[in-house]
């Protein structure tokens, strides 16, 4: 069964067309498991949301069993891991951004949600849609973040995560800037 397209056209010249995302697919490489959020990219609607829910989720079940640092850690080796995972499942997909690859949007939101702890539900629930907003609409500097570094390879990758720590930058931004005024 295959499930959500490829969001991005801009496949490699010379290069096969671009694949989809299938549990197939995720399930045929440990890198394509991570890069599609285990499972979670697959959706066939808001792809990218499901994964920010899925990062939602297992930060909180993570929270009780790692320190501060711990998650720190966790955060900087998925950023490291999910390059890798995804350059390879974009490349694989030969798709240069496919919408099916959610890792980016859950290390990002557990970066938010790491910095901003302790919340409340309202508090996070916040943080989600400042997140969304802004991963989703690119406004001024996660626009220019996600144009920066366009293409297969590292490069690539890089791109595939960078405007989504942008993006959790400019929330973490919004929520600090809330708490200093309210």
């Amino acid at each position: 069964m295959t499930f959500a397209s490829p969001t991005s056209a801009a496949a490699a010249p010379g290069v096969a067309a671009p694949r989809r995302a299938s549990a197939a697919f995720m399930l045929a490489h440990p890198a394509h498991a991570i890069a599609l959020g285990f499972g979670s990219g697959l959706s066939p609607f808001a792809p990218g949301t499901v994964g920010t829910l899925w990062g939602w989720m297992s930060f909180l079940v993570l929270m009780p069993w790692l320190s501060a640092a711990q998650m720190g850690l966790l955060i900087a080796a998925g950023a490291l891991v999910g390059w890798w995972a995804c350059t390879t499942t974009a490349r694989n997909l030969r798709v240069a951004d496919p919408g099916a690859i959610v890792w980016d949007e859950i290390v990002a939101f557990w970066l938010v949600l790491w910095l901003a702890m302790p919340m409340g539900l309202m508090g996070q629930i916040v943080a989600f849609a400042l997140f969304r907003f802004f991963d989703a609409a690119k406004p001024g500097p996660v626009g220019w973040a996600d144009s920066l570094f366009k293409g297969f390879g590292w490069r690539g990758g890089w791109g595939i995560l960078f405007d989504d720590f942008v993006a959790a930058f400019c929330t973490l931004l919004v929520i600090a800037l809330w708490r200093f005024f309210a």
